[in-house]
C-alpha cells in the first residue's frame, strides 16, 4: 500500500524540521513526513569541531530536539531514510533496508550540502574524515584519538575550527590553504591577523600549497603537495561545501547561476508545489540585490521557516541575506559582514575602505582588548557594502549592528549616527564601529 502525504520533506536538518513543524503548527490536520539519511535529525553540524575539542562530552549533546519531539508534533519521522527518486507526487525511499512509495501533494527540498571533496588521490583512505553529518564527527573523534600529527585541508570556517580544537587536545596541526591567505571570505590585510593568531598558537600553516595527494598503505601516512611531503597520522578534508541537487535535477526543477536551486522569495521553485530551502537553495543578497548562496544555519531556518508557511496555504517571504558569519580561532573573536572590498568591485561597485584599529573599553576600565573594524562602502552612494571585524572580544555585537544597517540599505552617515549603547564595562564612548564611520566619512570626502 501506498502512504500519501499532504507534504513531504526531504531532509532533517534546520530547514527541514522547521519547515515540518511550522507546517503542522499552521494545520495540525496536514500529514507531514520527513525522511532523513543520517540518524539524527535537528542537529548543529557547527557543534562539530568543538565536539573533537571537548567541549560536548557525547554527539548527542548536538542534537537540539529528539526524532520523538517532533513525531509527538504528529510529524512522521524517518531517519536513516534515503529518497532514492523522486517524480511528480510519488517519492521512492529505501528505508531498513528496503524501498517503500509514498505520494505528496507538496514537496520541500531541504537536502542541504555535501563536502566539496578536491580532485586528489587518496581521499578513501583510512584516516581522511570530513565533517558533515553527526555520524561523521563520531568517526572523526574515534579516528584521531591516536593520532598525533593531524593535517587539516582547506583554510575556511569549518577547517580552522577544527585546527584549534585539534590544538585544544593536544596534537600537532598542519593546515594547507591552497589560496594566498586563510578565510577568503575575508579580505586579505584582515585575513592575515586570522594567520598571525594561528601561527602564534603553534599551528604549522601552509598558504599557496596545492595539495596533490594522500598517500599511505591502507591508512594514510602522508600529505604530498605542489611544493613537499609531510608525514601524518590523519587528515581532515575541509575544503567548502556545494549544494546537494541530485533530487532537484530528477525532478527538472531549475537551478541557479551559483549552483544551487532557484527559488522565489516564497522558496517556490520553478516546478508546482515543490518548494527548497536552507543550504540547497539560493536567496537574495541584498548588498548587490542578485540571487547567492549561504550555506549558513540562521538562513536555512528562517528560509525553512518561510517554505513551510507556504506549503501549509498561507503567505510568508524571505527578503534575503547579507552573509553574516563568526567565528573564533583561539583568542580572535573573526565576524565579517556583506562584500569583500575584492567582491564589491566585481559587483560594479566602486568600493572604498578604511580600516581603524583602536579598543573595546575605555583605556582606564580593566580587561578590554584590542579591535580591528574594517568598512567597505560604495565611493559614489556612500551605501555600506560590507565589514570584517577582529578582535579579543566584542566583535558579535558590532557585527550584527553592522549586518542590520547593511540589510536596510544604509550608509555611512547611518552608522555614524547609529544610537549604540555606551559604558565603561563595554565600549568607550566613541564605539569602534562609529570611529571606523567616522574615517570613512572622511575618506569620501566629507567634513574633518
Amino acid at each position: 500500500m501506498v502512504e500519501k502525504y499532504d507534504v513531504i520533506v526531504v531532509g532533517g536538518g534546520p530547514a527541514g524540521m522547521t519547515a515540518a513543524s511550522r507546517i503542522k503548527r499552521l494545520k495540525p490536520s496536514m500529514r507531514v513526513a520527513v525522511f532523513e539519511r543520517s540518524g539524527y535529525v535537528s542537529y548543529a553540524p557547527c557543534g562539530l569541531p568543538y565536539y573533537l575539542g571537548g567541549f560536548a562530552e557525547s554527539i548527542d549533546w548536538l542534537v537540539h530536539y529528539t526524532v520523538d519531539v517532533f513525531r509527538r508534533r504528529g510529524i512522521d519521522v524517518f531517519t536513516r531514510a534515503e529518497v532514492v527518486e523522486v517524480a511528480q507526487g510519488y517519492a521512492r525511499v529505501r528505508v531498513g533496508g528496503e524501498e517503500k512509495a509514498f505520494e505528496w501533494d507538496k514537496l520541500i527540498l531541504a537536502t542541504g550540502a555535501r563536502p566539496r571533496l578536491p580532485p586528489i588521490r587518496g581521499l578513501d583512505l583510512e584516516g581522511v574524515f570530513t565533517l558533515r553529518t553527526l555520524e561523521d564527527g563520531e568517526r572523526a573523534k574515534r579516528g584521531v584519538q591516536s593520532a598525533r600529527r593531524v593535517a587539516v585541508i582547506g583554510g575556511g570556517y569549518i577547517g580552522l575550527e577544527v585546527a584549534e580544537n585539534l590544538k585544544r587536545v593536544g596534537k600537532e596541526v598542519v593546515v594547507f590553504e591552497i589560496l594566498p591567505h586563510v578565510m577568503p571570505t575575508l579580505d586579505p590585510d584582515v585575513a592575515v591577523s586570522v594567520e598571525e593568531e594561528l601561527t602564534r598558537n603553534g599551528v604549522e600553516l601552509h598558504l599557496g600549497e596545492k595539495v596533490v595527494e594522500l598517500a599511505g598503505g591502507d591508512k594514510v601516512e602522508k600529505v604530498v603537495t605542489d611544493k613537499g611531503e609531510y608525514r601524518v597520522d590523519a587528515v581532515f578534508v575541509a575544503t567548502g561545501v556545494a549544494p546537494e541537487t541530485e533530487l532537484a535535477k530528477q525532478l527538472g526543477v531549475k537551478l541557479g547561476a551559483t549552483g544551487a536551486v532557484q527559488v522565489s522569495k516564497r522558496m517556490e521553485t520553478s516546478v508546482e508545489n515543490v518548494y527548497a530551502a536552507g543550504d540547497a537553495a539560493e536567496a537574495t543578497n541584498l548588498v548587490t540585490g542578485k540571487p547567492d548562496w549561504f550555506p549558513l544555519a540562521p538562513v536555512a531556518n528562517k528560509m525553512g521557516y518561510v517554505a513551510g508557511a507556504n506549503a501549509a496555504g498561507l503567505s510568508a517571504e524571505f527578503p534575503g541575506a547579507v552573509g553574516t558569519a563568526i567565528t573564533k580561532i583561539f583568542n580572535l573573536e573573526v565576524g565579517r559582514t556583506g562584500l569583500t572590498e575584492e567582491r564589491a568591485r566585481r559587483e560594479g561597485f566602486e568600493p572604498v575602505s578604511v580600516k581603524v584599529e583602536t579598543v573595546t573599553r575605555p583605556r582606564y576600565y580593566p580587561g578590554g582588548s584590542r579591535i580591528a573594524v574594517k568598512l567597505i562602502a560604495d565611493r559614489r552612494s556612500g551605501r555600506l557594502l560590507g565589514g570584517q571585524i577582529v578582535g579579543g572580544e566584542g566583535v558579535l555585537a558590532r557585527v550584527n549592528a553592522l549586518a542590520t544597517l547593511l540589510a536596510k540599505g544604509g550608509t555611512v552617515e547611518d552608522l555614524f549616527f547609529a544610537d549604540l549603547a555606551y559604558a565603561p564595562p563595554f565600549a568607550p564612548v566613541w564605539d569602534p564601529l562609529v570611529l571606523a564611520a567616522r574615517v570613512m566619512i572622511r575618506e569620501l570626502g566629507g567634513a574633518e
